[in-house]
């Protein structure tokens, strides 16, 4: 696990920074008008750009609220799978990039 990301929440979502060896950029979440359960909850953006979207989960152990992220774009090899969690203690919140199994 890495942190990629901190964030605090905003009016309609929540704002902050993405950084790793190869992107470090501010970015936003912004709550979607869902159209079907499927549909995410938050659409991510690096300015006026969208490149990804969150979808609001539940962990079945803890029962803790967190977002599901996916972050793509064309000048990624893959997309980036990572869950905005809420920091113990703090009014913030952090990006949490984990690789997959079988990757």
């Amino acid at each position: 696990m890495a942190t990629i990301g901190t964030f605090t929440a905003s009016d309609n979502g929540y704002i902050g920074f993405i950084k790793t060896l190869t992107l470090n950029i501010k970015a936003r979440f912004v709550a979607s008008e869902k159209d079907n359960d499927k549909a995410p909850d938050f659409r991510i953006f690096a300015g006026t750009t969208e490149f990804g979207a969150a979808w609001k989960k539940t962990a079945r152990e803890t029962e803790r609220e967190y977002l599901s992220v996916k972050l793509d774009d064309p000048s990624f090899p893959a997309p980036i799978y990572a869950s905005l969690v809420k920091v113990e203690g703090d009014e913030g919140f952090t990006l949490i990039w984990s690789r997959r199994n079988g990757d």
